[in-house]
């Protein structure tokens, strides 16, 4: 048994690059994936897909998930306290640090380990400085697949949602976006790939839009055996 920790996982493509890295380092041992779900809504905060999704996620991983529920609309303060609830047992429990995703946003690292130093925790980060477009054809060379949930309208097309992470996306990418929307270009449901001991089955449904973001809705299978990347008619 390795040092046990957490993964914040928002199930897109850098939490599942950064839990991958730390399997492959080996001496951890993951205790949980921390996930932020809006209430009413029922679904992955950002990426809008749906809870019961995240959760057949965790399930094909083989990961317990501890959710996090916040309001719609939650302020930082409401945020950070829910968080440090979630997170305030672990350390009694030998769990003191948690895996995040992040590569280059030094502000975003700088909030993440001051929280956590509060209550006694430290952030690692297996995914940092890494070239973020070797980090994408790492990500596909590896086998993951992921489709695109959301994207910032006011720097992608709504075109590109619902499109999968491929090669042709990247080509497709304007040259101001991060390949790996690290500034919040874009996000993305990962549902297959070398963490996982099965695909997550799902059927793409309606896309919409709401406000400056596009989201496309995925669905879960109904009928076991559905493909991953059947449309809903």
């Amino acid at each position: 048994m390795g040092e046990p920790v957490l993964v914040s996982w928002s199930g897109g493509k850098d939490s599942a690059m950064a839990f991958w890295e730390v399997r492959k380092a080996g001496g951890y041992e993951v205790a949980a994936l921390l996930t932020t779900v809006t209430e009413t809504y029922d679904r992955v905060s950002m990426h809008g897909v749906r809870r019961a999704l995240l959760a057949k996620q965790a399930q094909a991983i083989g990961a317990p998930l501890h959710e996090v529920l916040i309001p719609p609309e939650a302020s930082n303060s409401v945020y950070e306290v829910r968080m440090a609830e979630a997170l305030r047992t672990y350390p009694e429990r030998g769990v003191r640090s948690v895996v995040f995703g992040d590569i280059f946003l030094e502000d975003v690292r700088r909030y993440r380990e001051a929280h956590l130093a509060r209550i006694g925790m430290q952030g690692l980060f297996p995914l940092w400085k890494r070239d973020t477009r070797e980090l994408m054809r790492d990500f596909l060379a590896a086998g993951f697949r992921a489709i695109v949930v959301c994207v910032d309208l006011k720097v992608l097309s709504a075109a590109f949602a619902g499109r999968m992470l491929d090669e042709s996306f990247l080509r497709d990418l304007p040259p101001t976006v991060d390949p790996c929307g690290e500034n919040g270009e874009f996000h993305s449901f990962v549902f297959d790939g070398p963490i996982f001991r099965e695909p997550v089955h799902f059927l793409t449904g309606e896309v919409i839009i709401r406000g400056e973001f596009c989201f496309c809705d995925l669905l879960p299978c109904v009928l076991e055996g559905e493909g991953t990347e059947r449309r809903s008619s």
